[in-house]
């Protein structure tokens, strides 16, 4: 296991295609970093924050069909934006490691590769916007495009509802990504819950933080 005070004021994201699991996967890191007794705390990207979640309603529902990707790569950062600077910046300020449910790298995969806005465009924009823009590490969950979406057992949102050969674009580019970054790693997210838990505390454990 790693040495706990090195998570003090870490920046962690877990991300993927969706139904990947990072939603639990993240809540399990949370659990487990607080019976360390690591000062923590976790956010959704886009969302907690009144402005985010308003943002989420706007692009997840599916009644917003006519939404362009530009208008898309502007809210989802629009809605990042107001959560770095009211939530994770006091969160990193008083030394909490700070643990999130998806972040920019959702926006290259999704938008920047899968929606052809392209991610280098994507990345520009976010450090117009954003003081910090890459994680200390980034764990991608790694899921085939129709596994990971016949995990979802309720309607989907308008994300969701954009096809198989979308998101296995969209897995495409987040391993593209990953592989351009050394602040990233992938896991295979196919095996059952507590297994892919497993891998992602041996990453964070094995993880030097610079």
């Amino acid at each position: 296991m790693p040495e706990t005070k090195k998570l003090t004021g870490k920046f962690i994201v877990l991300d993927g295609p969706d139904g990947c699991g990072k939603t639990t996967q993240a809540r399990l890191l949370v659990e487990w970093m607080q019976r360390q007794k690591v000062p923590t705390d976790s956010f959704r990207d886009p969302g907690d924050t009144t402005i985010g979640e308003e943002i989420r309603q706007i692009l997840l529902s599916p009644q917003h069909s006519a939404m362009s990707t530009p208008a898309e790569v502007l809210l989802y950062m629009a809605a990042r934006a107001q959560l770095w600077t009211e939530k994770i910046t006091p969160a990193l300020a008083a030394n909490k490691c700070v643990v999130l449910d998806r972040w920019l790298s959702s926006t290259c995969a999704y938008q920047g590769y899968a929606g052809g806005f392209g991610m280098d465009k994507v990345i520009k924009i976010a450090r117009e916007c954003l003081e910090r823009v890459w994680p200390d590490l980034t764990i991608i969950l790694d899921v085939d495009a129709k596994a990971g979406l016949s995990r979802l057992h309720r309607q989907f949102d308008r994300m969701e509802q954009k096809g198989d050969i979308y998101h296995e674009k969209v897995r495409q580019g987040f391993l593209l990504l990953a592989k351009e970054r050394e602040s990233f790693a992938v896991i295979d997210a196919t095996g059952d819950i507590e297994t892919v838990h497993k891998k992602v505390l041996q990453i964070v454990s094995q993880a030097s933080f610079g």
